[in-house]
């Protein structure tokens, strides 16, 4: 199988055609890495688009940012990630689960959807305030 080098959108990815295996991508300028393990993975060099499909995990350090789901696409070109089927993602203690979601990479941002008549669940973590005020009135 011959492998190619391909940098799409600013990530580079190794691959041999169509594949099943892992890809490995990671920016080239920050090196820093985002891995994707799952059972299939297929990476389209004109489309830019790299698609993984059954147990899908994602790590990604720089961001501090695991998820899991059942199908993930990168879309290199908008910078775009989408997740889908029963996803939990979970970054700095927040977690999140939906049907579906959508992580914008330059923004930082989260776009979940729930499956029909359900909901999105999200877990924050929020440091309470109170405990401050307590102890500067009760010396």
């Amino acid at each position: 199988m011959r492998k190619y080098h391909i940098i799409v959108g600013g990530w580079l990815l190794l691959f041999g055609g169509i594949m099943n295996s892992s890809v490995i991508a990671q920016t080239v300028e920050s090196n820093s890495p985002l891995t994707v393990r799952s059972d299939v993975q297929e990476a389209n060099s004109r489309t830019g688009v790299v698609t993984a499909r059954g147990n899908v995990q994602i790590y990604y350090p720089a961001r501090k940012l695991q998820a899991t789901a059942a199908q993930a696409q990168y879309f290199s070109k908008e910078r775009r990630l989408v997740l889908t089927g029963n996803v939990y993602a979970l970054q700095e203690g927040n977690s999140m689960r939906a049907e579906s979601m959508t992580y914008l990479v330059d923004e930082g941002k989260f776009v979940a959807t729930p499956h029909s008549s359900q909901q999105v669940e999200s877990i924050y973590l929020v440091k309470d305030n109170n405990e401050n005020t307590r102890q500067t009135k009760n010396p």
